[in-house]
């Protein structure tokens, strides 16, 4: 919005040049980004008290979580709000990319919206039947892909890539349709089944952004795309800015969300910001450094399916609880440590995964 401004005014003072900078818009979506958090995070934390949004705790979770409950929740909607305005503010409009990420980020933010409000309403955790939840998110997931598959402009954008393997790649045709669907219905879910602890979902989606920052903005500069050996998508490097904005409203949010926690997410910001993840990995053609930086929602993920699996074929279970920060937890760790210590297992593997640009 501000980029054609900007554009416009240049004309009469060629200083307003400058706003064309995609660095410099960056930073500048960033604390945006951060600024609306800091600012409506006091307000609406307020409002959600007053309104009595508050969180319903899992009677078959830790004991030590019951102290939670009535701490508001559907503080999600502050996150997506500030990504919103700073995207909106410091991107260029005309660009086709900026539009799938948002608006695909917003579809699955307005489901995780409404199981969040039926939690609420009737005063329990199941919220949407698991049925119409999914629904909704294959959905919003399938117009995704198909959105993707249709608008791309080369074979670069629908051929799949592997880290440090530079002579493999695979051009995947429409194949490329129920993979994209994968990938951003899958990452949602990984990051939902994350959040469980205070802060624990959302400091790795703030690294896992700013690792994506890089490659998109890699991706859409030829001359570093060409060094790099990478596939160069033109167009691409504008993502940067929806990467920062995630990253300048989750710091805010954290803020708030760090242990103990005023204010929960919910699923309107733990099912959006997942599948933000995965769109950015699809447009940059990175799903696999996806998988390795966001390694913890992996780890989770994987705990649930061998927990359920091992249940139903053996009537046992591998861990204590599942997610796999429970078990943690149940083994005597305080929250805080678990955290924290999953935070440091993102920092490495954001560093690992950016390693993957050099090493090919």
């Amino acid at each position: 919005m501000l980029v054609a401004l900007f554009e416009y005014l240049s004309q009469y003072y060629s200083g307003f040049n400058v706003f064309q900078y995609l660095t410099l818009r960056a930073i500048l979506g960033l604390l945006t980004a951060l600024g609306i958090s800091l600012l409506l995070g006091p307000k609406m934390i307020a409002q959600l008290s007053q309104l009595k949004i508050g969180q319903n705790i899992r009677d078959d979770g830790p004991e030590s979580h019951l102290v939670k409950a009535g701490t508001p929740t559907m503080g999600g909607a502050l996150i997506l709000l500030a990504i919103a305005v700073a995207t909106l503010l410091w991107s260029d409009l005309n660009n086709h990319y900026v539009w799938i990420v948002l608006l695909v980020t917003m579809g699955f933010g307005t489901v995780g919206g409404l199981d969040d409000f039926l939690k609420l309403k009737y005063g329990n955790t199941k919220g949407l039947s698991a049925r119409y939840k999914y629904l909704g998110l294959s959905i919003i997931g399938f117009i995704a892909a198909v959105w993707l598959y249709a608008s791309a402009d080369s074979d670069v954008e629908t051929t799949l890539y592997v880290p440090i393997m530079k002579d493999w790649y695979w051009q995947m045709g429409w194949l490329f349709i129920p993979w994209a669907y994968l990938v951003v219905v899958g990452s949602s879910n990984a990051v939902n089944l994350t959040d469980g602890l205070d802060g624990l979902a959302i400091m790795p989606t703030i690294l896992v952004a700013g690792g994506l920052a890089v490659f998109a903005y890699v991706s859409g500069h030829n001359n570093f795309a060409t060094y790099l050996d990478i596939p160069y998508i033109p167009g691409v490097g504008e993502v940067v800015i929806f990467c920062t904005a995630i990253f300048g409203a989750g710091l805010g949010f954290l803020w708030f969300n760090s242990y103990p926690a005023q204010v929960f997410m919910g699923d309107v910001g733990a099912l959006a910001l997942g599948a933000a993840l995965g769109i950015v990995a699809l447009v940059v053609r990175q799903e696999f450094v996806l998988v390795i930086m966001g390694g913890i929602f992996v780890l989770e993920t994987i705990s649930v399916i061998l927990q359920v699996g091992s249940f139903k074929l053996t009537g046992k279970r591998i861990f204590r609880m599942a997610p796999i920060h429970h078990h943690f937890e149940l083994k005597g760790w305080a929250e805080p440590k678990v955290i924290v210590r999953f935070w440091i297992i993102t920092v490495v593997l954001v560093l690992i995964g950016l390693a993957t640009l050099k090493v090919r």
